[in-house]
């Protein structure tokens, strides 16, 4: 009989040193691993005012949260942040990190955080139309909001770093919501995995290995669509930025990616931080936007080229 698993938060660290002698199914471990990969908010830092909650589509999934540049520009530009949670958990509110929202809206930028609809529901294929579908809400309300249309990157960690990487990279999602590949300025995945499907299924032990399987089913031909490395290599979102901490799973896929895009001709950057397992994959998520985290002046450093400020 299998003894109970008590964790810790002093030992985080050793769930996630043994994360590929982790049993299939095993839901305790992949519930506490998700919440960690999450990044949760429960740091208190004041979030800038202006926040408007919206609604992109008629699901109660289909919301999102904007906030203005806090310089007053009517035509700033906007980063879209896009929450990870393996596809069937997660949200704005607690997978976003509280730091993101204050420090992009004081760079003079507008900041948009979304959710999408969720597996086993629904499928990875409409969360990707979802990231399209708020792009198309917003652009199409950016008078009223108080933003530059033609100047956008998206933005995303975990789950949420494969379908903006997704979305950047296979047109049909943007085309469907009335938009091309022009619509985005650029676009940075951070921290993610699953870029390409099969790879990670096959490599990335069996911790979640279940989850994978639940988002994008044991059809050869179905992950391969829904991996970005499979699509990079044809015309993409203009630029990309890869960050990712020391994960063996998370560097050869972002690796890989960036090999794929560069192949297509996409300006592709890729950069690396210090951090491992669980613990280092929620803290770049969750302190992205703290000046003093290393990741902060690299993407503001980025944002500024890429939005010509």
């Amino acid at each position: 009989m299998r003894k109970p698993i008590i964790l810790s938060c002093a030992a985080l660290t050793l769930v996630a040193g043994t994360l590929a002698q982790a049993a299939p199914g095993d839901r305790l471990r992949e519930r506490i691993a998700e919440r960690q990969a999450g990044g949760d908010n429960r740091e208190e830092i004041p979030q800038p005012p202006g926040k408007q909650a919206l609604s992109y589509g008629p699901d109660k999934l289909q919301v999102l949260d904007y906030w203005p540049a806090q310089s007053g520009n009517k035509r700033a530009p906007l980063v879209i942040f896009v929450h990870g949670g393996g596809w069937k958990r997660g949200s704005k509110d607690n997978a976003a990190g509280n730091h993101k929202a204050p420090h992009y809206t004081g760079e003079g930028y507008a900041y948009a955080a979304i959710n999408y609809r969720l597996v086993p529901d629904n499928t990875v294929e409409d969360e990707a139309a979802d990231v399209a579908r708020a792009v198309k809400y917003l652009i199409d309300h950016a008078a009223q909001l108080g933003f530059d249309p033609s100047r956008i990157v998206l933005m995303g960690h975990s789950a949420g770093a494969h379908l903006v990487a997704l979305v950047g990279s296979d047109e049909q999602y943007l085309r469907a919501a009335g938009l091309s590949f022009a619509s985005i300025d650029g676009v940075i995945p951070i921290d993610g995995a699953c870029y390409d499907v099969p790879r990670q299924i096959k490599e990335g032990g069996n911790f979640m290995h279940d989850t994978y399987l639940e988002a994008f089913g044991e059809d050869a031909t179905r992950q391969q669509a829904l991996s970005p490395v499979f699509h990079a290599q044809t015309p993409n979102a203009p630029s990309f930025l890869l960050l990712h901490v020391q994960r063996p799973d998370g560097i050869a896929q972002a690796k890989e990616l960036e090999a794929a895009l560069t192949k297509g001709g996409t300006r592709t950057e890729r950069r690396e931080f210090p951090g491992t397992g669980l613990k280092g994959h929620g803290e770049i998520n969750r302190e992205l936007g703290n000046p003093d985290y290393a990741a902060t002046p690299v993407v503001d450093a980025w944002l500024k080229r890429v939005f010509g400020s």
